[in-house]
């Protein structure tokens, strides 16, 4: 089971809006874009691996998938700031930490070889350019809903709920299917963002 919950605040703070909007590429985006570039490179090895591994043993190595869990966490931590739905710095590295955010995928005891293979050979075809079209238009809609929440925030020191939990959902159906065609899991990811 995949589980995602960004923290809703009761107010929102106007100057760190105003800062993020500015100057957050310069010290919000660029460093941990920078950073996370270096331990990417990391992730993707130990994905290599582990889809081997996966292919004859049918398990996941566990330090392997609490690795690319924590650089999920990561990539949360940072979004939830660069898209204004969460106050505060973003911690560097995986091992970073936040009392805003919270990310958790179940370790699997076994993986599908059959379906790892399905994946690699036709992943695009049945998930990607599914899923990929719909997020288009949801990630249309989440972009526009930023642009008004951005103003709402600034004026009113709230962000509406309702839109809130519409772009946690956006974020959610992306990780659930980066998850799965990542084979971190072998269930589907529903076309919802909904938990």
């Amino acid at each position: 089971m995949i589980k995602l919950t960004i923290q809703h605040q009761e107010t929102y703070s106007r100057g760190e809006l105003l800062l993020r909007s500015f100057f957050g590429l310069f010290y919000i985006t660029l460093p941990h874009a920078f950073m996370m570039a270096f331990c990417q490179i990391w992730a993707g090895i130990l994905s290599f691996i582990s889809w081997w591994v996966v292919l004859f043993t049918g398990k996941y190595p566990q330090s392997f998938f609490e690795y690319q869990v924590k650089m999920m966490r990561w990539s949360v931590r940072v979004s939830a700031r660069s898209w204004n739905i969460s106050d505060g710095y973003p911690a560097f590295f995986p091992s970073g930490t936040d009392d805003k955010t919270s990310f958790e995928i179940d370790y699997p005891e076994t993986l599908s070889r059959g379906l790892l293979l399905v994946r690699a050979f036709f992943g695009i075809i049945y998930i990607l350019l599914p899923h990929g079209f719909m997020l288009l238009f949801r990630s249309i809609a989440a972009a526009f809903l930023r642009f008004l929440a951005w103003w709402v925030i600034l004026f009113t020191g709230k962000y509406p709920k309702g839109w809130h939990d519409f772009q946690v959902g956006t974020l959610r159906w992306s990780l659930r299917l980066s998850a799965y065609y990542g084979f971190l899991t072998d269930t589907y990811p529903p076309f919802t963002g909904k938990e």
